[in-house]
Protein backbone atom coordinates (compact mmCIF):
# COMPACT_ATOMS: atom_id res chain seq x y z
CA UNK A 1 0.00 0.00 0.00
CA UNK A 2 1.49 3.33 -1.02
CA UNK A 3 2.07 6.02 1.57
CA UNK A 4 0.01 9.20 1.23
CA UNK A 5 2.24 12.24 1.42
CA UNK A 6 0.98 15.43 3.06
CA UNK A 7 -0.10 18.17 0.70
CA UNK A 8 2.38 21.00 0.42
CA UNK A 9 1.27 24.63 0.51
CA UNK A 10 1.37 26.40 -2.84
CA UNK A 11 2.51 29.91 -3.73
CA UNK A 12 -1.15 30.81 -4.27
CA UNK A 13 -1.70 30.39 -0.52
CA UNK A 14 1.01 32.93 0.21
CA UNK A 15 -0.26 35.35 -2.41
CA UNK A 16 -3.76 35.10 -0.95
CA UNK A 17 -2.39 35.86 2.50
CA UNK A 18 -0.61 38.92 1.14
CA UNK A 19 -3.80 40.10 -0.54
CA UNK A 20 -5.70 39.78 2.72
CA UNK A 21 -2.96 41.63 4.56
CA UNK A 22 -3.07 44.52 2.08
CA UNK A 23 -6.86 44.63 2.43
CA UNK A 24 -6.51 44.77 6.20
CA UNK A 25 -4.28 47.84 5.94
CA UNK A 26 -7.00 49.60 3.94
CA UNK A 27 -9.78 48.63 6.35
CA UNK A 28 -11.16 50.97 9.00
CA UNK A 29 -8.93 51.99 11.89
CA UNK A 30 -10.84 49.74 14.31
CA UNK A 31 -9.47 46.61 12.64
CA UNK A 32 -7.64 44.34 15.07
CA UNK A 33 -4.14 43.38 13.97
CA UNK A 34 -2.28 40.82 16.08
CA UNK A 35 0.93 42.18 17.57
CA UNK A 36 3.22 41.02 20.34
CA UNK A 37 3.49 42.89 23.63
CA UNK A 38 6.56 45.11 23.18
CA UNK A 39 9.50 43.58 24.98
CA UNK A 40 10.74 47.05 25.91
CA UNK A 41 7.74 47.30 28.23
CA UNK A 42 9.36 44.74 30.55
CA UNK A 43 11.50 46.66 33.00
CA UNK A 44 13.79 45.85 35.91
CA UNK A 45 16.84 43.71 36.52
CA UNK A 46 16.66 40.15 35.25
CA UNK A 47 17.64 37.04 37.25
CA UNK A 48 21.36 36.34 37.50
CA UNK A 49 22.98 34.00 35.00
CA UNK A 50 26.44 32.45 35.28
CA UNK A 51 29.20 31.56 32.82
CA UNK A 52 29.03 27.82 32.11
CA UNK A 53 32.05 27.30 29.84
CA UNK A 54 34.63 29.46 28.06
CA UNK A 55 36.56 28.06 25.11
CA UNK A 56 39.05 29.54 22.66
CA UNK A 57 37.91 29.46 19.03
CA UNK A 58 40.08 30.69 16.12
CA UNK A 59 37.96 32.50 13.53
CA UNK A 60 38.53 32.96 9.80
CA UNK A 61 36.07 34.62 7.46
CA UNK A 62 35.60 34.11 3.74
CA UNK A 63 37.46 37.34 2.93
CA UNK A 64 40.52 36.10 4.83
CA UNK A 65 40.11 38.15 8.02
CA UNK A 66 41.13 36.07 11.04
CA UNK A 67 41.13 36.55 14.79
CA UNK A 68 40.79 34.50 17.97
CA UNK A 69 37.68 34.56 20.12
CA UNK A 70 36.72 33.37 23.57
CA UNK A 71 33.26 31.84 23.32
CA UNK A 72 31.12 31.73 26.47
CA UNK A 73 28.07 29.62 27.29
CA UNK A 74 25.76 30.28 30.22
CA UNK A 75 23.55 28.71 32.86
CA UNK A 76 20.38 30.41 34.06
CA UNK A 77 19.26 32.28 30.95
CA UNK A 78 15.56 33.00 31.33
CA UNK A 79 14.44 31.54 27.99
CA UNK A 80 16.54 28.37 28.23
CA UNK A 81 18.00 28.88 24.75
CA UNK A 82 21.65 28.40 23.80
CA UNK A 83 22.83 32.00 23.37
CA UNK A 84 26.55 32.76 23.12
CA UNK A 85 28.87 35.60 24.04
CA UNK A 86 31.94 35.96 21.83
CA UNK A 87 34.79 37.77 23.53
CA UNK A 88 37.00 39.61 21.03
CA UNK A 89 40.25 41.48 21.32
CA UNK A 90 41.43 42.28 24.84
CA UNK A 91 37.94 42.05 26.29
CA UNK A 92 39.24 41.64 29.85
CA UNK A 93 41.21 44.87 29.61
CA UNK A 94 38.08 46.55 28.22
CA UNK A 95 36.12 45.39 31.27
CA UNK A 96 38.85 46.61 33.62
CA UNK A 97 39.01 49.97 31.82
CA UNK A 98 35.25 50.35 32.16
CA UNK A 99 35.34 49.48 35.86
CA UNK A 100 37.90 52.30 36.32
CA UNK A 101 35.53 54.79 34.65
CA UNK A 102 37.02 54.60 31.14
CA UNK A 103 35.33 53.71 27.90
CA UNK A 104 32.90 50.80 28.16
CA UNK A 105 33.53 47.62 26.15
CA UNK A 106 32.10 47.64 22.64
CA UNK A 107 29.19 45.21 22.43
CA UNK A 108 26.97 44.07 19.56
CA UNK A 109 23.84 42.06 20.36
CA UNK A 110 23.46 40.18 17.06
CA UNK A 111 20.30 38.21 16.36
CA UNK A 112 20.92 34.88 14.67
CA UNK A 113 20.29 34.92 10.91
CA UNK A 114 21.01 31.60 9.23
CA UNK A 115 20.22 32.96 5.77
CA UNK A 116 22.48 35.99 6.14
CA UNK A 117 25.20 34.84 8.54
CA UNK A 118 25.71 31.36 7.05
CA UNK A 119 24.29 31.33 3.52
CA UNK A 120 25.28 34.87 2.57
CA UNK A 121 21.74 36.01 1.72
CA UNK A 122 21.55 39.46 0.14
CA UNK A 123 17.99 40.05 1.38
CA UNK A 124 19.29 41.49 4.66
CA UNK A 125 22.46 43.09 6.01
CA UNK A 126 23.02 40.60 8.85
CA UNK A 127 26.05 38.79 7.47
CA UNK A 128 28.04 41.95 6.67
CA UNK A 129 27.07 43.46 10.03
CA UNK A 130 28.38 40.40 11.87
CA UNK A 131 31.61 40.40 9.89
CA UNK A 132 32.09 44.12 10.50
CA UNK A 133 31.29 43.78 14.21
CA UNK A 134 33.87 41.04 14.81
CA UNK A 135 36.71 43.11 13.35
CA UNK A 136 35.62 46.39 14.94
CA UNK A 137 35.20 44.86 18.40
CA UNK A 138 38.47 42.91 18.14
CA UNK A 139 40.32 46.23 17.74
CA UNK A 140 39.09 47.72 21.03
CA UNK A 141 37.92 44.77 23.13
CA UNK A 142 34.36 43.66 23.79
CA UNK A 143 31.73 41.12 22.88
CA UNK A 144 29.36 39.94 20.19
CA UNK A 145 26.26 38.49 21.85
CA UNK A 146 24.94 35.89 19.41
CA UNK A 147 21.25 35.67 20.22
CA UNK A 148 19.02 32.84 19.01
CA UNK A 149 16.27 35.18 17.80
CA UNK A 150 15.93 34.29 14.13
CA UNK A 151 13.60 36.51 12.12
CA UNK A 152 13.27 39.20 14.82
CA UNK A 153 12.09 36.49 17.17
CA UNK A 154 9.57 34.62 15.00
CA UNK A 155 11.83 31.72 13.96
CA UNK A 156 13.40 30.50 10.74
CA UNK A 157 10.37 28.96 9.01
CA UNK A 158 8.16 31.95 9.84
CA UNK A 159 10.88 34.28 8.55
CA UNK A 160 10.90 32.45 5.24
CA UNK A 161 7.11 32.68 5.14
CA UNK A 162 7.54 36.42 5.69
CA UNK A 163 9.98 36.53 2.77
CA UNK A 164 7.28 35.06 0.55
CA UNK A 165 4.91 37.80 1.64
CA UNK A 166 7.55 40.44 0.94
CA UNK A 167 7.86 39.04 -2.58
CA UNK A 168 4.24 40.03 -3.22
CA UNK A 169 4.46 43.54 -1.84
CA UNK A 170 4.59 43.69 1.95
CA UNK A 171 7.52 45.16 3.82
CA UNK A 172 9.40 43.14 6.46
CA UNK A 173 7.27 44.43 9.35
CA UNK A 174 3.92 44.14 7.54
CA UNK A 175 4.82 40.55 6.62
CA UNK A 176 5.31 39.58 10.27
CA UNK A 177 1.96 41.09 11.21
CA UNK A 178 0.22 39.34 8.30
CA UNK A 179 1.49 36.06 9.78
CA UNK A 180 -0.12 36.91 13.12
CA UNK A 181 3.17 37.84 14.76
CA UNK A 182 4.62 41.03 16.21
CA UNK A 183 6.64 43.40 14.06
CA UNK A 184 9.63 42.69 16.31
CA UNK A 185 9.36 40.02 19.03
CA UNK A 186 12.94 40.20 20.27
CA UNK A 187 13.51 40.43 24.03
CA UNK A 188 17.00 41.38 25.20
CA UNK A 189 16.66 40.06 28.76
CA UNK A 190 19.17 37.29 28.03
CA UNK A 191 21.59 39.85 26.61
CA UNK A 192 21.47 41.78 29.88
CA UNK A 193 21.94 38.53 31.82
CA UNK A 194 25.01 37.55 29.79
CA UNK A 195 26.57 41.00 30.11
CA UNK A 196 26.21 41.03 33.88
CA UNK A 197 27.60 37.48 34.12
CA UNK A 198 30.65 38.71 32.21
CA UNK A 199 31.03 41.76 34.45
CA UNK A 200 29.80 44.32 31.92
CA UNK A 201 27.21 46.60 33.52
CA UNK A 202 27.95 49.42 31.06
CA UNK A 203 28.51 49.09 27.31
CA UNK A 204 29.18 51.00 24.13
CA UNK A 205 26.46 49.57 21.90
CA UNK A 206 27.34 48.72 18.29
CA UNK A 207 23.89 48.94 16.74
CA UNK A 208 21.60 51.11 14.62
CA UNK A 209 18.52 49.93 16.53
CA UNK A 210 17.25 52.26 19.28
CA UNK A 211 15.11 49.48 20.76
CA UNK A 212 18.23 47.50 21.75
CA UNK A 213 19.53 50.47 23.72
CA UNK A 214 16.14 51.14 25.31
CA UNK A 215 15.66 47.53 26.41
CA UNK A 216 19.18 47.19 27.83
CA UNK A 217 18.80 50.44 29.78
CA UNK A 218 15.43 49.26 31.11
CA UNK A 219 17.08 46.01 32.19
CA UNK A 220 19.79 47.80 34.15
CA UNK A 221 22.67 47.86 31.65
CA UNK A 222 23.95 51.38 31.07
CA UNK A 223 24.48 52.26 27.39
CA UNK A 224 27.22 54.89 27.41
CA UNK A 225 27.10 55.46 23.65
CA UNK A 226 25.46 53.99 20.57
CA UNK A 227 27.93 53.30 17.76
CA UNK A 228 26.34 52.90 14.30
CA UNK A 229 27.31 50.08 11.99
CA UNK A 230 28.21 50.60 8.37
CA UNK A 231 25.54 50.72 5.67
CA UNK A 232 25.54 47.43 3.76
CA UNK A 233 23.08 48.10 0.97
CA UNK A 234 22.39 46.08 -2.16
CA UNK A 235 19.68 45.91 -4.80
CA UNK A 236 18.19 42.96 -2.93
CA UNK A 237 17.97 44.56 0.53
CA UNK A 238 17.32 48.25 -0.09
CA UNK A 239 13.55 47.93 0.60
CA UNK A 240 14.30 45.98 3.77
CA UNK A 241 16.72 48.65 5.03
CA UNK A 242 14.34 51.46 4.13
CA UNK A 243 11.60 49.75 6.15
CA UNK A 244 13.93 49.53 9.17
CA UNK A 245 14.51 53.28 8.97
CA UNK A 246 10.86 54.20 8.40
CA UNK A 247 9.21 51.72 10.75
CA UNK A 248 11.75 51.25 13.56
CA UNK A 249 13.88 54.43 13.46
CA UNK A 250 17.14 52.62 12.68
CA UNK A 251 20.02 55.07 12.25
CA UNK A 252 20.97 54.14 8.69
CA UNK A 253 22.11 56.82 6.25
CA UNK A 254 20.74 55.24 3.09
CA UNK A 255 21.59 56.60 -0.35
CA UNK A 256 18.78 58.51 -2.09
CA UNK A 257 16.31 56.38 -4.01
CA UNK A 258 16.51 56.53 -7.74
Amino acid sequence: MSETLPKMPTPVTVARAASLARSARLADSDAVIPVAIPAQGRRGRSPAAAVRTAVTVPLRFADGYATTAQVFTFDGLVDGAEHLAVGLGDWQRALDRSADGGRAPLVRPHSECLTGDVLGSQRCDCGPQLREAVEQIARVGGFVLYLRQEGRGIGLYAKLDAYALQDVGLDTYEANVALGRGEDERDYTVAAQMLRALGADRVALLSNNPDKAAQLEALGVRVTEQVPTGVHVSDANVRYLAAKVARAAHTLDLPPAG
